[in-house]
């Protein structure tokens, strides 16, 4: 489970119907995501998701929305800005015959197939590291700030290594 902020929830506590959650997590738990993930700060953090029953697991669904705080790659300075993203996660118990077969052999990958259910360690769900999971999928490792370009003029006639030399030298014109 994630350190920074959980929200574990019993497989069985799913079994008897949908569940609607609601996760926003405090300030403190803000701080520690934003520190895990290289944010500059987290402002804001919810998630808006539904637990329905899956054959043996769980079918988890829903949506985040976070304000996040980042260094700009080009200028450097700090910028906010929003991310939002979707969660499609199923999850089943060990031993499931709807787990993906462990190990060996080939793997045939279809990129429109929906992703194999995770195996769930125990009996908990912690909802609160899927939310940090995809919100992490949605950060831009080299962000920039809106209106920010990298302005770059190469010089129009390269020197010739031989004419910098002579000038470190003392030789030159």
């Amino acid at each position: 489970m994630n350190q920074a902020w959980t929200t574990p929830v019993r497989l069985h506590e799913v079994g008897r119907g949908a569940l609607s959650v609601r996760l926003e997590p405090d300030a403190a738990e803000r701080a520690r995501i934003a520190h895990e993930l290289g944010l500059e700060s987290l402002p804001a953090l919810t998630a808006k998701l539904t637990l329905k029953p899956w054959f043996d697991g769980v079918e988890i669904s829903g949506r985040f929305e976070a304000v996040v705080e980042q260094v700009c790659a080009v200028s450097l300075d700090n910028f906010q800005h929003p991310l939002a993203g979707d969660i499609d996660v199923r999850i089943v118990p060990v031993g499931s015959p709807q787990a993906p077969a462990a190990g060996g052999g080939e793997v045939e990958y279809d990129p429109e197939a929906p992703d194999p259910p995770d195996v769930l360690e125990g009996d908990a769900i912690d909802l609160a590291a899927y939310v940090i999971e995809h919100l992490a999928l949605e950060i831009d490792p080299f962000a920039r700030k809106p209106g920010v370009e990298f302005d770059y003029t190469p010089p129009t006639e390269p020197e010739s290594p031989f004419a910098v030399l002579k000038k470190l030298k003392g030789d030159g014109p």
